[in-house]
């Protein structure tokens, strides 16, 4: 047992009721408009549903013409096998309050201590239930939405429905360590190929040589070539440092155009703003105005009610002596009266039309002061951007400055070298064959030293890479047999709960003469795995579930026969349904009625079942609520 009574406090159609749950079944009945699903709706609020919050706008909830609404729970905290569920409290219930405000304001209080979501959902976890899972909480067509899920959704949703979160969340945390592990491997296998690449050339250039004069003529060319090469580059350089400098004069004048028409778009938001500022104080003005002439005409009536009071004292007291006179001229008192009520009634029509024309106004007014603030940010990014262009601008100036230099100084030292000749290779290129030649020159004049050390170095290297390599092929291997291991778990817990629920699922179908499977599918796959539910009526063959094959009375009783099934293996204490049975015909709403009756006894759970009729609910083991609503407030009338 989860709840064990609900306090409503200007809910909806609810101005003040107190609702006693029991442990097992919990019929809410009454007509339609009575404020079943409200009470529902109130539960899910107060337990932070996500659901609820999506839907609809919480102020909306609070009862019309009341500023505030109050859902209070009082959770059961017993002990149960010698400790309480949630510990913190030693006590054997707690008090959990949503408080919703008309401006929006929203809050939950634990113990009539405020309290975060984060609080609520740590309490829920510790009391073992999900508001956000379909299966605990089915509010008002969700049977329909159930069968629109995909199979994925159905069997991660029966999953925390029935605690087995875990084992997906441990194949999903060996999948990664595999990732991962593949990822490593694949790095290394790449660094070991780069290693045995390096180690290739350097065991090819210890083993070759060259004649010494070869080289030496071979340098001399390689240094004229760099040289005319140099003078190349810093000619590309020149160039491009040209085209670099056209290019940002040209974002300079657009940044600078931009600005302009972003300062012109400023002053005429600043315009609207002050405009509409000076509407917003006009409405405010005539609002005030209003107020005050209304505030006159109530003092007139209770001046005119207090005078014929008086007089009509007056008039008894001398009737009493034996004359007769009248004081006053009471007909146009209440002639007054009257014309100042229908005064103040028009005064209250034109007050509420100058508060939506104030609300429109501040809602304007912000609309525009946040286009006033993005223009002024728009501004400030151009101002930036236009300083940058402008740094960059006297950069590429003094580098082309320092280029021409560099140039006439690379054109001289290049002449030395000898005259021009067309270069093909680029710097970088020469550069290396320069150093090869170097190296070779080294080998010959009896360095060759120096090659072997580097030679060894990369031996070294590739063999601890190989080493590593076959480490990370061990842990891949471990990996892989974690997922396969894993996901073996996985797929034992989930196939037997789904057998076990299956047997269930066609027991109960069978009541209304029909035949079904529960399944899963994709079990080799968990990302794709997911859960099948077949049914087939009157003699037909099982189809899978879904909006478009089966009728609306056919899969409401899938869909309660699939959830009935379930009920044993669910771990939350409280479970709920909203009008399940609206499309069913009598036979069915009987039986799923007395098989709900006898697996929540079994399940020892609490279970709140929304329906029109307690027909179906007569039993002695059941608490029936019974709500009515009397103009326009939702009473419970009868707790049996």
């Amino acid at each position: 047992m989860l709840i064990q009574e609900v306090i409503l406090e200007n809910f909806m159609s609810y101005e003040y009721a107190r609702v006693p749950f029991k442990p097992g079944v919990n019929v809410i009945c009454g007509p339609n408009g009575a404020g079943k699903s409200s009470l529902l709706l109130a539960i899910s609020v107060a337990l932070g549903q996500s659901y609820t919050e999506r839907s609809r706008k919480l102020s909306d909830l609070i009862r019309w013409g009341k500023d505030q609404a109050r859902v209070t729970l009082i959770l059961d905290n017993s002990k149960r096998g010698g400790r309480r569920p949630v510990p913190k409290f030693s006590r054997d219930q707690i008090f959990l309050t949503r408080i919703l405000r008309r401006d929006g304001k929203y809050w939950f209080e634990l113990e009539n201590r405020a309290a975060t979501k984060q609080d609520v959902e740590r309490l829920l976890a510790k009391l073992g239930v999900d508001p956000d899972n379909m299966l605990i909480i089915m509010h008002q067509n969700m049977v329909e939405q159930f069968t629109v899920l995909s199979p994925q959704e159905k069997l991660r949703m029966v999953e925390a429905a029935v605690g087995l979160e875990a084992y997906r969340e441990n194949v999903l945390e060996a999948q990664k360590k595999l990732t991962r592990t593949l990822s490593q491997e694949e790095s290394v296998g790449k660094l070991l190929e780069s290693a045995e690449q390096t180690l290739n050339y350097w065991r090819e250039q210890y083993d070759r040589f060259q004649e010494k004069k070869q080289l030496m003529a071979k340098r001399r060319f390689l240094e004229r070539e760099l040289a005319w090469a140099e003078v190349n580059r810093r000619e590309s350089t020149l160039k491009e440092l040209e085209a670099n400098r056209e290019k940002e004069l040209a974002v300079l004048n657009e940044i600078e155009a931009e600005a302009k028409t972003a300062d012109s778009n400023l002053q005429i938001q600043h315009s609207q703003l002050e405009k509409l500022k000076n509407d917003w104080k006009r409405s405010l003005d005539e609002k005030i105005g209003f107020e005050r002439e209304k505030a006159g005409s109530q003092a007139t009536i209770w001046l005119c009610e207090q005078l014929l009071t008086e007089a009509a004292m007056v008039e008894n007291e001398i009737h009493g002596s034996g004359k007769h006179f009248k004081l006053l001229k009471t007909e146009s008192l209440k002639e007054l009266i009257e014309n100042s009520r229908q005064r103040i009634s028009k005064f209250d029509e034109e007050l509420n039309r100058r508060q939506m024309e104030t609300r429109i106004l501040e809602d304007e007014i912000e609309k525009v002061g946040n286009q006033i603030l993005e223009t002024r940010v728009k501004l400030a990014l151009l101002q930036y951007r236009m300083e940058n262009a402008k740094t960059n601008i006297e950069r590429l100036e003094r580098e082309l400055k320092d280029a021409k230099t560099q140039l006439e100084i690379a054109f001289k030292k290049a002449e030395e070298n000898g005259p021009r000749i067309a270069v093909i290779k680029s710097v970088g290129e020469i550069l290396e064959e320069m150093r090869i030649t170097d190296g070779h020159l080294a080998a010959l004049s009896g360095v060759s030293e120096d090659v072997e050390r580097m030679y060894e170095s990369y031996s070294k290297l590739y063999f601890e890479l190989k080493e590593k390599a076959q480490l990370v092929a061990e842990n891949r291997e471990k990996a892989l047999e974690e997922v396969k291991t894993r996901m073996q778990s996985w797929r034992t817990v989930i196939q037997s709960l789904l057998d076990r629920v299956n047997l269930e699922y066609q027991k109960v179908l069978a009541q209304s003469q029909a035949v079904g499977e529960v399944k899963l599918i994709n079990e080799h796959d968990i990302e794709a795995a997911g859960l099948e539910i077949l049914v087939g009526f009157k003699g037909g063959k099982p189809v899978p579930l879904n909006a478009y094959t089966q009728s609306g009375g056919e899969r409401t009783t899938a869909t309660m026969s699939f959830l009935l099934a379930l009920q044993q293996h669910v771990r939350s204490p409280f479970r709920a349904v909203d009008e399940y049975d609206v499309h069913m015909d009598p036979k069915n709403r009987e039986l799923i009625a007395q098989t709900l009756i006898s697996t929540v006894k079994n399940a020892n759970a609490q279970y709140v079942v929304i329906t029109p009729s307690q027909i179906t609910f007569t039993q002695d083991n059941v608490n029936i609520v019974t709500v009515q609503n009397i103009e326009g407030k939702s009473i419970i009338r009868e707790v049996a």
